[in-house]
């Protein structure tokens, strides 16, 4: 065959390569994020140039109907796009005190250390109670910090028959340093954490938020502190905003609406390169997803002037790959 035959041919087959190779990569871009594992209740946060993605692990087999989640999942990537799955780095036998029930959490840096806050079912007390595991890398290994959970039934609801409202911690360092635990299902606790992130500084409070159901997530943008939280069943997801972490918290209706064919709706809300991202979970992978496959999702989320979020458009698409902001 002719060189200049052979160099067209061989041109051909690379373009086909590539072509495919473009198409297979398209084809694993978007959402869910996370299409090897169902992935559920995600919390995130930045650290140097990356940023952590923290989920709980929905492990029901097709056709079964229920939460089982016996572990947590930790993936980074340095652009919102391409997710690195890192060896398990907690599980609920981590926790000697606990049970079952590897449900929603958040992780969190202070001092060069890494702080895990999990709700799981106690094993003595009956309840859901949230535990602390403490690392010295963000992707763990992570053990139990404090031996025994760190809020438990009988604090929150000793004359109650509510068995799972400490559930779904949230955990903010405010600006003066002072740190803040937010958690709670049909009611919304927080209290203060003391510097050394496992015990807490004074009493629970009780915070007011119309049709509060669950999943509290906090944080502070441009001076303004964002409350947001599951409401109603199915979820949506509300907002309250305020200029103290402390309140008074002004009602600012939906922010995002039923998440596909999932009773639940969980978020966590990053700023990373520039852009603000939201982060929650759908039953929309494959024909098995649903309310007990659940999977992570992440769509741009945009403040008015005002401070107000527009409401979340969730698509199929997610974001594009995030790069550095030019300065």
């Amino acid at each position: 065959m002719p060189i200049k035959l052979l160099r067209s041919v061989a041109s051909v087959i690379f373009l086909s390569a590539t072509a495919t190779l473009a198409i297979a990569q398209k084809a694993i871009t978007g959402n869910p994020v996370i299409k090897t594992k169902y992935t559920a209740d995600p919390s995130a946060f930045v650290y140097k140039d990356a940023v952590y993605l923290y989920t709980g692990h929905d492990e029901a087999p097709p056709g079964k109907e229920g939460y089982m989640m016996h572990e947590w999942l930790c993936f980074s990537s340095t652009d919102m796009v391409a997710w690195t799955a890192h060896a398990i780095p907690l599980t609920v036998k981590d926790f000697t005190w606990a049970k079952d029930d590897a449900w929603a959490s958040q992780v969190i840096e202070r001092d060069g250390k890494f702080y895990w806050y999990v709700a799981t079912e106690h094993a003595t007390i009956p309840g859901k109670a949230i535990g602390v595991a403490v690392a010295d890398n963000p992707a763990g290994p992570f053990k139990d910090a404090l031996g025994k959970a760190l809020v438990t039934n009988n604090m929150t609801s000793p004359e109650s028959k509510m068995m799972w409202d400490d559930i779904d911690p949230s955990v903010i360092i405010d600006k003066d340093g002072q740190a803040y635990l937010f958690w709670g299902n049909t009611k919304c606790y927080y209290a203060k954490l003391k510097q050394n992130m496992i015990e807490l500084d004074g009493d629970i409070k009780t915070i007011n938020l119309p049709g509060y159901t669950e999943a509290p997530w906090i944080h502070l943008h441009n001076g303004w502190y964002y409350l947001s939280y599951a409401t109603g069943f199915p979820e949506k997801i509300s907002y309250s905003m305020s200029k103290n972490i402390n309140g008074p918290w002004k009602n600012m209706g939906i922010l995002n609406e039923l998440a596909g064919n999932s009773n639940t709706n969980h978020q966590a809300i990053i700023d990373f390169k520039g852009k603000s991202y939201f982060i929650y979970h759908n039953g929309g992978m494959d024909g098995n997803g649903g309310s007990f496959r659940r999977s992570v999702c992440i769509d741009y989320l945009y403040y008015n002037p005002d401070g107000s979020i527009k409401r979340i458009v969730m698509t199929t698409e997610g974001v594009k790959a995030a790069i550095n902001k030019a300065k």
